[in-house]
């Protein structure tokens, strides 16, 4: 593969990755003072440990929506979860008529529903704060475990997008590619799910004494007792309770679930700070007659606003590099809305972006971006996309940087997209170099799918730039694949 760092450059990018790492160092303190290893396990539950909601009710919605139940199996199910909540019903008999629902649709069918419900719904209701606690545990080769009493058609997907291990959870049987609407034994729930957890740990040479787990159902204490590190998260009352007399440190987590009232009037700030800078841009230009010097104001405004309204703070390793070499290619990961925020606080001036021609019709995103010279793309043309982004090479050309997401468009999670060839081809015929932007959490301010945003603190890693010097179009593959793998690297996703 071609080398895009070498050397002293690689020596940083060990550095960067290394930075972000240790951002949450108080959070993850105990799991980084835990025995090295796979023979330590970290379980999580995931329904209010993982998400901050129920995710059955989030696909039942679904199920509803899109009119695969009907009226009278929506009774049925309100009445099993309110007898199930009320103690009247056992969780065994809960979970036999709801997944009885399930009957007669195809695994494929469901399983295919679980993913796009992750990606729309349940990956924004992940908390911030359990991803770094996943992440620490598999940078000390602990052995991640989600054990739950959703189905394999609830969690699955998520395990996947967040690099667990293994999944412990109920399945429903399916037969001849269809699913019977019969729960598979055993069901996991309370004495079912620790005896389960149990034969795993025992299968697994796992050493249960420098384990832990993370849940907040009382019905879990059983499993808490057993493992050296029991770790009560968002409790409900009885776990808080007896977490209380045992002297278990208990984590409770305000990122996600229900807004606060603060945090909606943070989101208002944020949006009145775009129309601020937009109209302070006007103000500039009207005074100063220079549309480059105006659209500087405005993005600089928008950077110093948006964030003191949002109460997010942005950490930096390698600032040097977004002023070493101008004009340049600024690419970033792309996981939030709230990026072009960041983006403005960390560039400031003398810069243009390329993006998606949706945002044009957005009332007002699209005002401020048309002000600032953005380049409207349409993914869905490939030609005009590449006809749009002549312009934007003598945009460069002339003294003035691009900023754009070679992912076209937001992820879910942390993890970088593929990357397309626009932005490094521009580059490359500009005769000007990549500078690449790693954002590793802006997905905590604002998720994708989310309109409320949350104050948090965002660490950023700029890498050095990249020459472009004698590139061909015979290796650019090979470049932005390295390219890509630097930004896996860094972010922890090797």
């Amino acid at each position: 593969m071609v080398r895009v760092y070498d050397g002293p450059m690689r020596d940083e990018i060990e550095a960067a990755a290394a930075a972000l790492a240790n951002e949450d160092a108080d959070l993850v303190a105990d799991v980084d003072a835990a025995p090295d290893g796979p023979k330590t396990a970290a379980f999580f539950d995931f329904d209010r440990t993982v998400i901050s909601d129920y995710s059955f009710t989030t696909y039942a919605v679904e199920l509803i929506r899109r009119r695969l139940i009907g009226p009278v199996e929506v009774a049925e199910m309100g009445a099993h979860i309110a007898a199930q909540q009320t103690g009247r019903e056992s969780f065994d008999d809960f979970y036999a008529a709801s997944v009885g629902h399930f009957a007669g649709h195809t695994d494929d069918e469901m399983t295919a529903l679980g993913e796009q419900l992750w990606r729309k719904r349940l990956a924004a209701k992940v908390y911030p704060e359990v991803r770094a606690l996943i992440d620490a545990h598999r940078r000390k080769g602990h052995l991640v475990v989600l054990l739950t009493s959703a189905t394999s058609y609830q969690c699955e997907a998520a395990a996947a997008d967040l690099g667990i291990d293994h999944v412990l959870c109920n399945h429903v049987v399916v037969e001849d590619g269809v699913v019977t609407g019969v729960p598979q034994e055993p069901i996991m729930y309370g004495v079912g799910k620790f005896e389960v957890a149990e034969a795993f740990a025992a299968g697994n040479d796992i050493d249960l004494t420098r384990s832990f787990f993370y849940t907040d159902g009382a019905e879990e204490i059983a499993f808490l007792e057993e493992v050296g590190n029991p770790r009560p998260t968002n409790p409900d009352r009885k776990l808080a309770a007896h977490a209380k007399r045992r002297g278990w440190p208990v984590r409770r987590f305000t990122s996600r679930g229900l807004p606060r009232p603060q945090d909606l009037a943070r989101s208002g700030l944020v949006a009145g700070s775009l129309a601020g800078a937009l109209v302070g841009g006007l103000v500039d230009l009207a005074i100063n007659r220079d549309r480059r010097d105006a659209v500087s104001f405005s993005a600089a405004l928008l950077g110093d606003l948006g964030t003191a309204a949002a109460g997010v703070k942005v950490r930096v390793v390698g600032e040097e590099h977004l002023w070493s070499h101008r004009p340049a290619v600024f690419i970033f990961n792309h996981q939030s809305n709230y990026d072009s925020v960041v983006i403005c606080k960390l560039l400031r001036r003398d810069l243009t972006a390329v993006g998606k021609k949706e945002l044009r019709s957005n009332p007002l995103i699209g005002p401020a971006f048309a002000f600032a010279g953005v380049v409207f793309i349409d993914r869905g043309d490939r030609a005009k996309a590449i006809a749009a982004l002549e312009p934007v090479v003598d945009t460069l050309r002339n003294g003035t940087s691009v900023v754009i997401a070679p992912e076209g468009t937001r992820q879910v999670t942390p993890r970088p997209g593929p990357f397309k060839k626009g932005a490094f081809v521009m580059a490359m015929r500009a005769g000007v170099p990549i500078v690449p932007i790693v954002l590793a959490n802006t997905l905590d301010v604002l998720p994708r799918g989310s309109a409320v945003v949350r104050p948090a603190t965002v660490d950023v890693a700029v890498l050095p730039p990249i020459p472009t010097d004698g590139w061909t179009h015979d290796g650019l593959d090979d470049r932005i694949a390295e390219i890509h793998a630097t930004y896996c690297k860094v972010l922890g996703y090797e």
